[in-house]
């Protein structure tokens, strides 16, 4: 009798328990080098499948040697070609193949393989894949009812993280390192374990890391060359809560219940946010929700009524796509951390899922601000309506998130009214932060204007104001430039002498752009003039009081502007067309000659229209019948 084994049997190790069986006693047990390579290519990439066919293979080299049954190796190593597309049923192929040629019986625990084996009228012998009862796990006993993780590495005493949360200790729970053989003998019983128990699956299976779920453990497991020693992480649960156990239970009851909701559950590492996920995912599946979870690794300790979802064809999106024909009322996400977390997070709240996402933060705000440049400004407040910060276990600040139109705290000017996230105290009311675009630049503002809180703190605003003058001056000044704030619309800028002409503009064209774009009154003065420096003001005198009222307008050379693009304006019955190449979208400011007339916004189109009978078409037009250069320069 001749039989041919797969590569699925021989990593099971069912080939020589079959044999000692008696089943295949005095048989020619033909071992195809296809299986041989298979073996060889996945324990060089570190997989104990690979290390388990090997050792089936010196199973069936001792049989015999023993007599009972006669190994031979044959056909040839499959090309790169052929390895390349395992996947897809290459190596499978070419063992059935030698299986025909041989006229053998196939052997496989792959009920693939031993279907399409039989369609090909092959003589099969399945297998089916050993399941036997796990019991407790060596790395189970490093484990007391105050322990969250376990770190063992080899050469390296035992360490675990115990205590309450928020309460962490990280130390020895054992006198002597552990030896590499040790290491190695855990960690293949972790593996062992996963495969054999109907209560464990491996999450992760890449070169140097595997990844299992058995029982209410995560265990991470890293061999070199991916770690410098083999290193086992184990982490369970420590608290199972509900959420009657934590504060605002009542209003955070009623809120998800409501409707569905986009949550942010943020904290610091440890502090219990997955375990409020928990309990927050029980109760509004309790209350009628169809509730699911997308985790990679899946390790949240939910009932059987919430599926556990993970990576699909290893992308979210896709589990996404998957969970949007399923259509579930709410999702928990754990963990959101990378772009396309918060992608798919907002893609599936936008759809009308419930979400709830997971989020590492140490401040409250910080959850939020993780959105910003993720998902544009004015679409947050309906992905996420409520964060709740989660630290020692205990909710320590839920915050509410909503849109308004309004001038932001701290601005005067009717004018800059604009979108506003507003971020409140869930339980007082109080609004604690606004979030809008200031100058083209998207600003959090604490309202508390005492940030850090210590005396005489400048207000978010008052930093986000002096900062945006500065650079506004800055890109028109070649010197020094002091800004020193006089209240919430009001603002006086030191500047060089030689500067100061530059930056007013001709008719104080150029510094009522900038107060018109920033809603501030701007003083232009000279250092000299600055009672900070220790001048005493010597010369020069007010070239700019504010209320827009411009003195000393004419800047005469215009000095200090880089050169810009030249242009040549067409004018029409109605405008002044100026053509501009390279700067859609973009702000530019428009001179005469080397003078300051105007700033404005280029079209996307790539040219600024100027109507004609204004004040600055007239300005525009003479110096076209001068023939004076018209250049446009970057603001």
């Amino acid at each position: 009798m001749n039989v041919v084994p797969d590569t699925s049997v021989v990593i099971d190790g069912r080939v020589s328990k079959t044999i000692e069986d008696g089943q295949f006693e005095g048989a020619t047990v033909s071992i195809p080098e296809a299986v041989v390579a298979e073996l060889e290519a996945q324990a060089n990439d570190g997989y104990d499948s690979g290390w388990d066919g090997l050792s089936e293979l010196k199973r069936l080299a001792d049989l015999a040697d023993d007599g009972v049954v006669n190994v031979e190796y044959v056909g040839e190593r499959p090309s790169a070609m052929e390895r390349g597309h395992a996947s897809e049923g290459e190596i499978d192929a070419l063992i059935r193949d030698l299986a025909e040629d041989l006229e053998a019986t196939f052997i496989t625990s792959d009920i693939v393989q031993a279907e399409v084996a039989r369609a090909k009228g092959l003589e099969v012998e399945y297998v089916s894949p050993e399941v036997r009862e796990v019991g407790t796990l060596t790395v189970e006993d490093y484990f007391d009812e105050e322990t969250m993780s376990v770190h063992l590495k080899t050469d390296t005493v035992p360490m675990a993280k115990r205590g309450a949360l928020g309460e962490m200790r990280y130390e020895e729970i054992a006198d002597e390192p552990l030896d590499e053989a040790t290491m190695d003998e855990y960690a293949r019983e972790v593996v062992d374990g996963a495969k054999e128990s109907s209560d464990g699956f491996i999450e992760l299976k890449e070169p140097g890391m595997q990844i299992v779920q058995f029982r209410d453990f995560r265990i991470a497991i890293a061999r070199p060359p991916f770690s410098d020693g083999i290193e086992i992480t184990a982490v369970r649960p420590i608290a199972q809560t509900d959420i009657e156990d934590y504060e605002h239970a009542d209003e955070l009851k009623d809120r998800l219940l409501e409707r569905q909701r986009g949550v942010l559950i943020s904290g610091a590492p440890g502090a219990g946010k997955s375990t409020f996920a928990q309990a927050v995912a029980r109760y509004i599946s309790d209350n009628d929700y169809s509730v699911k979870t997308m985790e990679k690794p899946r390790d949240l300790q939910v009932g059987p009524e919430i599926t556990q979802y993970t990576e699909l064809g290893g992308q979210m999106e896709k589990t996404a796509d998957a969970l949007l024909m399923v259509r579930p009322d709410y999702t928990i996400y754990d963990e959101v951390r990378k772009t396309n977390d918060f992608e798919v997070f907002a893609d599936m709240r936008l759809a009308g899922v419930g979400m709830l996402g997971v989020v590492h933060a140490t401040r409250p705000i910080d959850a939020l601000q993780r959105l910003i440049g993720r998902v544009e400004l004015g679409m947050i407040p309906q992905v996420v309506d409520t964060v709740v910060y989660i630290e020692a276990g205990e909710v320590a600040k839920v915050y509410d998130v909503r849109t308004e139109v309004k001038v932001p705290a701290g601005l005067t000017e009717e004018d800059l009214a604009r979108p506003v996230i507003q971020v409140t105290e869930f339980e007082t009311g109080v609004p604690e932060y606004e979030i809008y675009t200031f100058n083209r630049q998207v600003v959090t503002v604490p309202l508390d204007g005492d940030e850090d809180g210590g005396p005489g703190s400048e207000s978010g605003v008052d930093r986000i104001a002096k900062q945006e003058i500065e650079r506004e001056i800055r890109s028109i000044a070649h010197g020094y430039v002091d800004v020193q704030l006089k209240g919430q619309d009001r603002a006086v800028v030191y500047v060089t002498d030689d500067d100061i002409s530059s930056v007013i503009g001709k008719g104080g064209g150029r510094i009522n752009d900038v107060e018109n774009r920033l809603g501030i009154d701007i003083d232009v003065r000279t250092h000299d003039e600055n009672p900070h420096s220790g001048a005493g003001g010597a010369s020069g005198g007010t070239q700019h009081a504010g209320g827009n009222g411009h003195a000393g307008g004419n800047s005469g050379s215009g000095g200090g502007q880089s050169a810009g693009q030249i242009v040549q304006p067409e004018i029409t019955s109605r405008h002044i067309v100026v053509p501009v190449d390279g700067h859609q979208s973009e702000t530019v400011e428009v001179q005469a000659n080397g003078e300051y007339l105007f700033t404005a916004t280029v079209s996307r189109g790539g040219e600024i229209q100027v109507s004609r009978g204004s004040a600055i078409a007239d300005e525009l037009e003479q110096a076209i019948d001068q023939k004076d250069p018209i250049t446009v320069v970057p603001s």
